[in-house]
């Protein structure tokens, strides 16, 4: 059984102006969430600049989110790291602190072999209980998780159950696909693409997106689910041009310009992320006003 299906969101870490984490804020940030209809939060993945947190804020993240949700909808942990040492470590203490499952990115700047990439994530899942996403970014990693590596892992390690893709590559999405033969649960890494990857037989998407408009990437997700695929690419068609602005610039700088944009207080960027250049927030806020959300 799949963790979720729909609308998981890739929640943003809100933070002070002194760049400490806000724990308040990132409270309400869960419950409009939860009552926008989000079907599971990931918490520090990518879009939570997990990767400029200390080992401690990660964890202490994850058991706050956990400890918010309360059981409401499932959360999903990113626990990934170019170091197998250090992933075990933030999955079992993900694990500990209440996660239904964890998001395990492959290991960036090594740039391990698909070998090194099955020995990894093996390692990993074998050192907890709950359920193993992996995560294939190679515009981010440097390296593709190749369909047969995917493949073999959901066959052959009892927890993990599939992959967030965003890769971007239909072609290779398509093959595992047809060589998962349903054993590999896949969701949309990307935005623009959820629609058409559901129509391969994908889950749904881990959305950047759901961070300011959680109703309506749930609508994407729900109207496919129930069989009314015309409203569901009408939707994901709408979507478009405000999608094509929250990637103008590496994410999550134009998103949480974004929840900023609509008072939801996030705050500033952590270095070495900077705030959006000012001709792409106008350009931004033009397409939340033509999305309805400003």
């Amino acid at each position: 059984m799949a963790i979720f299906e729909g609308s998981g969101v890739a929640l943003a870490t809100p933070f002070y102006e002194n760049g400490e984490i806000n724990y308040d804020v990132l409270k309400d940030l869960v419950e409009e969430q939860i009552a926008g209809g989000t079907d599971c939060i990931v918490a520090c993945g990518t879009t939570a600049e997990a990767s400029t947190m200390t080992h401690e804020e990660h964890i202490e993240v994850i058991r706050f989110v956990c400890e918010v949700v309360n059981k409401r909808i499932p959360v999903v942990a990113g626990t990934g790291s170019n170091c197998t040492e250090t992933a075990i470590y933030l999955s079992q203490e993900a694990e500990k602190a209440g996660a239904d499952g964890i998001l395990v990115v492959s290991p960036y700047y090594n740039k391990a072999t698909q070998k090194g990439l099955i020995r990894h994530f093996t390692a990993v899942a074998d050192s907890v209980k709950i359920p193993v996403l992996l995560y294939n970014i190679p515009g981010r990693t440097g390296v593709n998780i190749e369909p047969e590596t995917i493949v073999y892992l959901c066959k052959n390690v009892e927890n993990i159950v599939g992959v967030k893709e965003a890769s971007g590559n239909f072609s290779k999405i398509a093959s595992l696909m047809s060589m998962a033969e349903g054993c590999v649960d896949v969701y949309s890494g990307n935005d623009d693409q959820i629609v058409p990857l559901m129509a391969l037989g994908g889950k749904g998407v881990i959305s950047v997106l759901a961070n300011i408009a959680p109703k309506q990437t749930h609508h994407i997700c729900q109207s496919y689910l129930d069989g009314d695929v015309q409203t569901s690419a009408k939707l994901q068609l709408q979507a478009i041009p405000l999608v094509n602005e929250l990637f103008c610039e590496v994410n999550p700088i134009p998103v949480k310009a974004a929840m900023n944009l609509m008072g939801k207080k996030t705050g500033p960027m952590r270095l070495p992320l900077t705030d959006m250049e000012p001709e792409n927030q106008e350009k931004l806020k033009k397409q939340m006003e033509a999305y309805g959300l400003l």
